[in-house]
C-alpha cells in the first residue's frame, strides 16, 4: 500500500500512511529556537479531533470506550533516514498498526526514552533494524483498548506497561511506542503497578529488566557487595536499588557527580563516591561485582575483587568484564511488581520532565546529554 508521508513541503513516500492520507494538507513543522522547542499542529478544522483521558492517573474506564472506535490513523514521531534528533518529524497520519493473534493494542498515556532509541536513530545497528521510516520508542505505558485472539491474561480496559521490543537490537517494532497507539506481544507487558501513575511507569521497563537481567548474570546473591557506576542514572538508580532490596546486597557503592551524592544515599546507598574528586581504582576496597552504566569498564575491573564479575553497559568491554543485550520480558516486570507496589523499589523520574509530546525533539536531546537523573518520560501523548 502506497501513501504519502507529508511531513514537510515535499511530499515523501512512506508505508504508514493510508491512501485517504492524500486528502489531507500537509502540516508545518516548527521549531523555535527557544529552551523549549515547540510544534505548530496543523489547525483544528484540518484535523480529525479525538478525545483521550491523558491525565497520568486516568482510570482505565475513560479510555475503555475507545475500544470500538479505534481510528486508523494516530499522530507519532518518525524518521524516515538515520541520523541525529534532526531526522525525527512529527506526523499526524501514521496508520494505526495491526494487532496481530497474541498481541494488544494499547492507547499509548506516556512513553519513555532510552539512549538504545538514539543509537538506533543512528543507525548503529541497521543491519537488523526494522525496514524505515520507523516510530521510535522501547517504553511503553497506556491502557489495552484491543486484544488478539490468542492473548490469554490481558483484557481491554487493562493498564500495562512494559518494554515493547523482545530484542533490543535484533528487529525492533517499526512502530514503537512514542504515537498515540503501539502494539505489543501478551508476554512483553505487565499490569501497571497501581501505586504509582502512568509516567513513573512508563520510565521502568527497559531500564529495570537490564538491571535485573545484569545482576542475574553474575549469580548475584544474599551478602555479596556491588560498586555501581552512574548509579543516578535510569539504570544505575534501579540497580542500587534492586540488588539491595531484591538480591539483599551486603554493600552498595554508587558513583555521581557531586550534586546528585544525596540523591544517591536516598537511594539507600551505602557508600557515595563523588568522581569528580575520587579515582574509583584508589579505592581501599573491592567488591564483588562492579555495574558499569557509564562506560569505565577498564576502571571498573580494577576494584574488582577476583573471581567477581563487571557488568559493561556501553563503552569498550575489559576481561573479565561482560556485555549482555537485554531480553525484554514480562515475567520479569510481574515479579518486581510487588517490590514497586510496597515502594521498596522506586521508579526514578528526571525532574526536568515529562516532556510534552511536542518536545520529543528537545528531550532526546537531553538525553544525550547524560545530565538526567534517572529516566527521561514523554507525557501526555495525544
Amino acid at each position: 500500500m502506497e501513501a504519502i508521508l507529508a511531513s514537510t513541503p515535499s511530499q515523501l513516500k512512506s508505508p504508514f500512511q493510508s491512501l485517504s492520507s492524500k486528502l489531507w494538507p500537509s502540516f508545518s513543522l516548527t521549531l523555535r529556537e527557544s529552551k523549549r522547542k515547540t510544534i505548530r499542529y496543523p489547525p483544528a478544522s484540518r484535523i480529525r479531533l479525538r478525545v483521550f483521558a491523558n491525565s497520568q492517573s486516568a482510570p482505565a474506564s475513560a479510555m475503555a470506550s475507545e475500544v470500538s472506535s479505534v481510528p486508523s490513523e494516530m499522530k507519532a514521531w518518525v524518521y524516515g533516514e538515520y541520523g541525529g534528533v534532526d531526522v525525527l518529524k512529527f506526523d499526524s497520519s501514521v496508520s494505526v498498526p495491526e494487532v496481530k493473534e497474541d498481541q494488544v493494542l494499547i492507547k499509548v498515556v506516556a512513553a519513555a526514552l532510552n539512549p538504545v532509541d538514539a543509537k538506533r536513530m543512528q543507525g548503529k545497528f541497521k543491519a537488523t533494524d526494522s525496514p524505515l521510516p520507523t516510530v521510535p520508542g522501547y517504553d511503553v505505558a497506556g491502557v489495552v483498548v484491543k486484544v488478539g485472539s490468542q492473548v490469554k491474561e490481558l483484557k481491554e480496559g487493562d493498564e500495562v506497561y512494559g518494554n515493547i521490543n523482545e530484542k533490543a537490537l535484533d528487529g525492533p517494532k517499526q512502530f514503537g511506542s512514542l504515537a498515540e497507539y503501539t502494539a505489543v506481544e501478551e508476554k512483553l507487558l505487565a499490569l501497571k503497578p497501581k501505586n504509582i501513575d502512568f509516567v513513573q511507569a512508563a520510565g521502568l521497563p527497559l531500564a529495570i529488566e537490564t538491571a535485573y537481567e545484569g545482576l542475574q548474570k553474575t549469580n548475584f546473591s544474599p551478602g555479596r557487595s556491588i560498586l555501581v557506576l552512574n548509579g543516578a542514572g535510569g539504570v544505575g538508580s534501579l540497580v542500587i536499588q534492586i540488588a539491595k532490596h531484591v538480591f539483599g546486597a551486603s554493600k552498595v557503592a554508587a558513583t555521581s557527580s557531586t550534586g546528585k551524592l544525596e540523591f544517591l544515599k536516598s537511594l539507600g546507598v551505602d557508600l557515595a563516591i563523588d568522581y569528580t574528586k575520587e579515582n574509583i581504582e584508589d579505592l581501599p576496597e573491592k567488591f564483588d561485582v562492579v555495574y558499569d552504566a557509564i562506560g569505565q569498564c577498564d576502571k571498573a575491573v580494577k576494584v574488582v575483587k577476583e573471581g567477581g564479575s563487571v557488568v559493561a553497559l556501553t563503552g569498550a568491554v575489559t576481561p573479565p568484564g561482560f556485555r549482555f543485550v537485554v531480553t525484554s520480558d514480562g515475567a520479569v516486570l510481574k515479579k518486581l511488581n510487588p517490590y514497586l507496589e510496597s515502594g521498596k523499589v522506586k521508579p526514578i523520574v528526571d525532574p526536568k520532565g515529562p516532556f510534552p509530546f511536542s518536545q520529543v525533539v528537545e528531550a532526546f536531546s537531553y538525553v544525550g546529554s547524560s545530565r538526567a537523573t534517572g529516566k527521561v518520560v514523554i507525557h501526555p501523548i495525544p
